[in-house]
């Protein structure tokens, strides 16, 4: 049996943790060191990878001779962070957004491009078994031609961390951390179509917010118009009072029928996937489908597969450029 690939982890608070104990459940990769700033973080961790080394940052992770590193740190690091890493042979595996502008994603996947590794990014409801039977439907041609599509991610608390509400930090609110999720799926759905037009409005405390580059916004929406004629409606946002925790919907119209992702009773994780036929809706999916770490489970695979640069990675960048247009940049 081959010796297990060592993955580095930098940032292991509860996201990092729980995309680490997806990794270590596929039985691919080994938790060989980890990186973070506060005690806690690292000492509930060390359950999960009792023998992994303890380091204190991206240099000391830089000289601990791994295959990959998983980065879950403060969304201003992420490309620089990554391009490090690539540039030291490793495959990265990133918390989104990669980038806080279309320039810094390109950078990062022309840097995975160039070494030649695995680049991923934990981008996972495309992974969530109704958006890939979804995904599957539109494909084989059974809903029609997809006219419109609302993707809606509602998020009745917001972040508990103050470099989230800087946008020199955060790149933008509630649309890079919640938009950015709306604007992948739409577009992964749809087979990645051309964009041809984006017109959003962002909403700061109430009113509309003149300068993306002073303060977050907490409520945007956003009209995304492709070459074919597809008309996506974005909306998200932090602190609505949405009469319960997230309000989580993708919704797929077509000239021979309807699908749609929709979250059960608030949940972030219970997802009922539905097929809509006039006032008729029925099943697609089982709604305790256990998706949450399954786009890192997936990277760590393919990762001992020994998969290297994707060309489908690019689709970033494309991402990337809808959510520069929505901020006006």
């Amino acid at each position: 049996m081959s010796a297990k690939l060592r993955v580095g982890f930098l940032g292991v608070g509860w996201i990092g943790r729980h995309r680490m104990e997806a990794m270590v459940n596929t039985g691919a990769i080994e938790v060989a060191a980890l990186a973070d700033p506060h005690p806690e973080s690292r000492a509930a961790a060390l359950t999960l990878a009792a023998d992994a080394a303890t380091v204190d940052s991206i240099d000391e992770l830089l000289t601990q001779d791994l295959d990959g590193l998983v980065i879950a740190s403060p969304s201003a690091l992420h490309a620089e962070q990554s391009i490090r890493a690539l540039e030291a042979g490793m495959a990265v595996f990133c918390q989104k957004p990669l980038g806080r502008t279309a320039a810094e994603v390109r950078q990062v996947v022309e840097a995975a491009r160039t070494a030649d590794r695995l680049l991923g990014v934990d981008l996972s409801y495309r992974q969530t078994a109704g958006m890939q039977a979804i995904r599957a439907l539109i494909d084989g041609g059974e809903l029609g031609r997809i006219f419109a599509a609302d993707l809606t991610f509602h998020n009745a608390y917001g972040p508990d961390k103050g470099w989230f509400y800087d946008p020199a930090r955060s790149g933008g609110g509630c649309v890079m951390d919640l938009g950015v999720h709306l604007v992948d799926l739409g577009l992964w759905a749809l087979g990645w179509p051309a964009v041809q037009d984006v017109q959003a409005q962002l909403i700061h405390d109430g009113a509309p917010l003149a300068d993306p580059s002073s303060n977050c916004e907490d409520y945007a929406v956003a009209t995304i118009t492709t070459a074919g004629g597809a008309v996506l409606r974005i909306a998200c946002s932090w602190r609505l009072p949405a009469g319960k925790e997230a309000v989580i919907a993708a919704d797929f119209y077509g000239t021979d029928g309807a699908a749609a992702l929709r979250n059960v009773d608030g949940s972030f994780y219970a997802m009922d996937a539905l097929r809509m036929h006039g006032t008729r809706a029925e099943p697609l999916a089982d709604r305790q489908d256990d998706w949450g770490g399954r786009a890192a489970a997936d990277w760590a695979r393919r990762l001992a597969d020994g998969k290297r640069f994707d060309p489908e990675t690019e689709r970033l960048v494309d991402v990337a450029g809808v959510l520069d247009r929505i901020y006006g940049r």
